[in-house]
């Protein structure tokens, strides 16, 4: 009787999950709710980004190069046909996704990934395709954008896709690991956040469009590794989270034409121990919002605006790879007023954060086991 309740209480608690899955649950104490962590999802290697479709099933890339769909129930489709030239090394691979502001009616999406560009070299890139009606393939794949120049070493792509409220698409890109002040430099793409058209080139409200020093994609300059961004659910600005060195990971508000400091300025240190650039601050160079030190490293964010945590809304969710945690931020207008830790005991690094349509809150895990956790309270 008793092996009956408990079964039957698991029914109830975790709805259409198998029952493999319905025992992989874990709860946790938060500072203000008691949450339990249960796994959607199984199976993935290094899990790196994650879209909700219309129907609530998620499209979920692989670092490997691999698009996936994965139901409710946690079944992986087959790899999705029709991928772009991918190079997989380090850091490098199949990165973020995400779905057209008009997907229900278009059915487009866009990747962005690490482009084999031939002789060992790649850059980060974005691709536009249309997601097949019968979800399987990717048809009429073009390359929308590509970060130029293009490199050999394998590490420090970014990279985050934001639509923004006029439908213009924000892509944060990483330095390519280059401290020769390449992120300070407009006439590339290293280090810089950009802002193009759905369709490729430079959006309209652009700071660089009439310069001929300055690449007119660019939105703010100055940046190490951005691998967490997403739009403020009030004032539609761009907030992002960035990758220090040892120490000096932000939070910043990129400002259109504005410095953000990479590698002149810096709250942290070199791997090796040694100083970076001229210090914390300097006059033309943009502060943070919010920095770590000792570093997080941190992956995916989302602002939660759902009901299912109430006493988190406005809240930010920072998935943290080193840290092995989530960390909530609050916030008041611009300021980050408080950091509550959570979910340390879980012990994984977390890659992506998202705000499901449900209200939960979802997570991936980076591990060659990878996997999709939910949030729910647990109550």
């Amino acid at each position: 009787m008793l092996k009956l309740r408990v079964a039957l209480a698991c029914a109830l608690t975790f709805g259409a999950l198998s029952p493999a899955l319905a025992q992989d649950t874990q709860r946790f104490r938060t500072d203000k709710v008691e949450v339990i962590v249960e796994t959607i999802a199984r199976d993935l290697q290094n899990p790196w980004g994650l879209a909700f479709l219309p129907d609530n099933r998620m499209l979920v890339t692989e670092r490997p190069g691999r698009l996936r769909i994965v139901d409710a129930n946690g079944t992986l489709s087959e790899p999705i046909q029709g991928l772009p030239r991918i190079a997989v090394r380090g850091q490098a691979g199949l990165l973020d996704v995400a779905l057209d502001p008009n997907f229900a009616q278009n059915r487009l999406v866009y990747l962005s990934f690490a482009e084999d560009r031939g002789e060992g070299r790649a850059g980060t890139s974005v691709a536009r395709a249309r997601l097949s009606d019968n979800g399987r393939a990717l048809e009429s794949l073009n390359i929308i954008f590509r970060q130029e120049p293009n490199y050999t070493g394998p590490n420090h792509w970014g990279s985050r896709l934001v639509f923004d409220r006029e439908g213009n698409l924000f892509i944060t890109l990483g330095d390519r690991f280059d401290l020769r002040n390449q992120a300070q430099n407009p006439a590339n793409h290293i280090g810089k956040i950009v802002h193009i058209k759905p369709d490729g080139g430079a959006a309209p409200s652009n700071p660089f469009l009439n310069r001929e020093d300055a690449r007119p994609e660019i939105w703010s300059l100055g940046h190490r590794n951005l691998q967490s961004a997403a739009l403020h659910p009030t004032t539609g600005e761009l907030w992002t989270v960035e990758h220090g060195a040892r120490g000096g990971d932000e939070v910043n508000i990129p400002q259109k034409g504005k410095n953000y400091g990479w590698p002149i300025i810096s709250y942290g240190v070199d791997y090796s121990g040694k100083k970076l650039g001229e210090g914390t601050k300097k006059e033309g160079l943009e502060q943070p919002v919010y920095y770590w030190d000792p570093s997080i490293a941190p992956s995916g964010m989302a602002f939660y605006t759902g009901d299912k945590f109430p006493a988190w809304r406005g809240s930010i969710l920072v998935g943290a790879l080193s840290g092995k945690l989530v960390s909530r931020l609050d916030t008041n207008g611009n300021r980050v007023t408080a950091e509550e830790r959570m979910l340390q005991q879980l012990g994984e690094r977390i890659r992506d954060v998202r705000q499901g349509p449900d209200g939960f809150v979802y997570l991936l895990t980076d591990s060659r086991n990878g996997r999709i956790l939910r949030m729910k309270p647990a109550t």
